[in-house]
């Protein structure tokens, strides 16, 4: 598939900024992040910023989006309606979360709920945004359990890595910030080789043979090019990257998304408190960004729609 920027942007700004929100409602009504109004508004206005930045990013992919609202109505049958019927959604719990514990300072039983609530939503948000992908049958390397997984995970180390940033400039930095960094970390590296294993080891959805019905005859292979130049199809769906360059982004991406923030968060978890240890966190956060980025770019370019099949693809 076409890696579009837009896209690319999307899904990784809101999966950090829902990340962060996540963790800001699970956190926040059990005391475990600073009282400082100040430092509850920097969190939230990252969160959601990230958060409008990317849907933002998204309605600018539409081909039409002024009438990006109408996709709301088909919440029944549509995993992008249900997305953007969950992200709007979430801004309500989130609103009162945000007056209760930034404007009130305070950590009762309203900032609890709607906390969770908020937390609860980000994370639906998130996996209706991974359903996207996981619904589309004719692509093997998104119609499997891995892709949510895999963008839960990222979403959730990503916040964490910003929240550890945070209490780090803020002065905050403690140890349990940096130990739930590293175990993010870890989650979502598991969950993301889990999904590349599972692109390289499943059975093709269908081959040349199966797509034409001509398999009782022999091997098929293509004569000549339905098109005589590309077209809409070929640009969106045939997108092709070539093996070596796969293998470097899927290094890159390795170091940068997780060796390297588990390295600095663990140096941050060594240094305690202080500006050496708000420093590593925020590398650490500003390193998987990068990665995150490679990731989602070969997220699409690695994709195969079957369709690709009629243009002289030998298995999809």
């Amino acid at each position: 598939m076409h890696p579009a920027f837009s896209i690319i942007f999307f899904t990784s700004a809101a999966g950090a900024g829902y990340g962060l929100l996540a963790l800001l409602g699970l956190l926040a009504p059990l005391g475990l992040l600073p009282a400082n109004p100040l430092f509850g508004l920097a969190a939230l206005a990252l969160a959601l910023g990230l958060v409008v930045a990317g849907l933002l990013s998204s309605l600018a992919h539409l081909g039409r989006p002024e009438r990006a609202w109408r996709a709301l109505s088909q919440w029944r049958s549509s995993w992008l309606s249900r997305e953007g019927v969950a992200a709007v959604a979430t801004f309500l719990p989130a609103g009162v979360f945000a007056i209760a514990w930034i404007a009130l300072a305070t950590t009762g039983v309203i900032t609890g709920i709607a906390g969770w609530i908020t937390a609860a939503m980000a994370a639906v948000t998130v996996y209706c945004t991974a359903m996207i992908y996981a619904s589309l049958k004719p692509i093997r390397q998104w119609a499997n359990p891995w892709v949510p997984r895999a963008y839960l995970a990222l979403s959730l180390m990503t916040g964490a890595l910003l929240l550890n940033a945070l209490l780090g400039v803020a002065g905050q930095a403690s140890g349990w910030s940096s130990l739930l960094a590293l175990a993010s970390v870890g989650l979502a590296w598991a969950a993301k080789e889990g999904h590349w294993r599972h692109c390289a080891t499943a059975r093709p959805v269908s081959t040349a043979e199966t797509a034409t019905g001509l398999g009782h005859i022999g091997r098929v292979r293509l004569l000549d090019s339905p098109h005589s130049e590309d077209n809409y199809l070929l640009k969106e769906m045939g997108f092709r990257v070539g093996r070596r360059h796969a293998v470097r982004l899927r290094l890159v991406t390795r170091v940068a998304a997780f060796a390297l923030p588990a390295a600095l968060s663990l140096g941050a978890l060594a240094a305690g408190p202080g500006a050496l240890s708000g420093t590593l966190a925020l590398l650490a956060a500003a390193a998987a960004t990068l990665g995150v980025i490679a990731e989602r770019w070969l997220f699409f370019a690695e994709a195969k729609h079957t369709v690709t099949l009629f243009y002289g693809a030998g298995e999809a």
